[in-house]
């Protein structure tokens, strides 16, 4: 069988090289990646909230030598000694650029740099120069369906996305991909006021950005989110305690809790929800959407990034 008919992985194995690098932020490094692997993936057009995963040279600065032409890059990359794979995490695409010359990725890197949250990513994001390499897996370039997304608001007349630093160059590029006539507003907390970044979000969409300060993460998120919803008694939530290493994933298509997934009802209202950033801040907003407000899972995806008490995958 030719390669050209052979059935291919919707995702794709690919070399980047570091084209330039940025502090947005004082929370924020936004690194530009590119190369000519990078012309097969990603999906063109609207991005959304599309994931990639990124490995990181182990500490001996050598990247794995994985095979990049099979479809099976996870056993590969399994296959390679624990301690020479590298880490491998998961982000969100800020950007893609494609034009004549060719590809480029845009990463925003939130810093984790404090003792017991600072991980590898973090690590190389803070040191990141022009010419280091890493590996990018993300969804093959011509692959019919947007690879590695959630955000699928259907017919709604108006959204509330809401997610802390992490979640929030997701929200960024949901928001500028989106239609110029939707609806809405996007909560997102960050550490302080000089990490909100520009978002060319549309005019009906407004952006409400939440420095904590000091306070822990969700500490403004939650009781704004609940606020708005029109619940008085909001800042009297403390957010849920998750157990273990796994983090929260609830889609109106996948259920991380093992629920019953049925077909798609029609809305019960005329808003689509969107949730994302640490699991126990995320978890609290779940139980008061769906299990207080009576909000039908089918119109909320809640995604835990992070899980508070471990060392940041990022």
């Amino acid at each position: 069988m030719s390669t050209d008919t052979q059935i291919r992985s919707p995702y794709v194995l690919t070399l980047a090289e570091v084209r330039g690098v940025e502090r947005a932020s004082p929370a924020y490094v936004r690194v530009t990646f590119g190369g000519v692997e990078l012309d097969e993936l990603g999906t063109l057009g609207e991005v959304f909230d599309a994931r990639i995963k990124i490995v990181f040279p182990p500490e001996s600065g050598a990247l794995p030598p994985l095979d990049r032409t099979v479809d099976d890059w996870w056993g590969a990359y399994l296959a390679v000694p624990e301690g020479e794979r590298g880490a491998m995490r998961t982000y969100s695409i800020r950007e893609l650029r494609v034009t004549d010359a060719g590809t480029e990725l845009v990463v925003d890197f939130v810093l984790h740099l404090a003792p017991g949250l600072s991980g590898p990513a973090s690590r190389w994001a803070n040191t990141a120069t022009t010419g280091d390499e890493v590996l990018i897996v993300g969804p093959r370039r011509g692959r019919s369906d947007h690879g590695g997304t959630e955000w699928e608001p259907r017919e709604a007349g108006k959204v509330l996305l809401a997610g802390d630093e992490t979640a929030a160059p997701a929200i960024a590029r949901i928001l500028e991909d989106s239609p110029r006539e939707l609806r809405g507003i996007a909560f997102i907390e960050v550490p302080s006021a000089a990490d909100e970044l520009p978002i060319a979000a549309p005019a009906g969409v407004e952006v409400r950005w939440l420095a904590r300060g000091e306070e822990p993460h969700g500490s403004r998120l939650i009781p704004t989110v609940l606020d708005h919803l029109g619940d008085t008694d909001a800042g009297e939530i403390a957010v849920t305690d998750i157990e273990g290493e796994d983090t929260v994933w609830e889609t109106p298509d996948y259920s991380g809790l093992g629920e019953e997934i049925a077909p798609a009802p029609a809305p019960a209202s005329d808003c689509y929800y969107w949730i994302a950033g640490e699991s126990g801040v995320v978890t609290t907003l779940r139980r008061h959407l769906v299990k207080d407000l009576g909000v039908d899972r089918a119109q909320v995806a809640f995604m835990g990034y992070w899980r508070r008490g471990v060392a940041m995958r990022g």
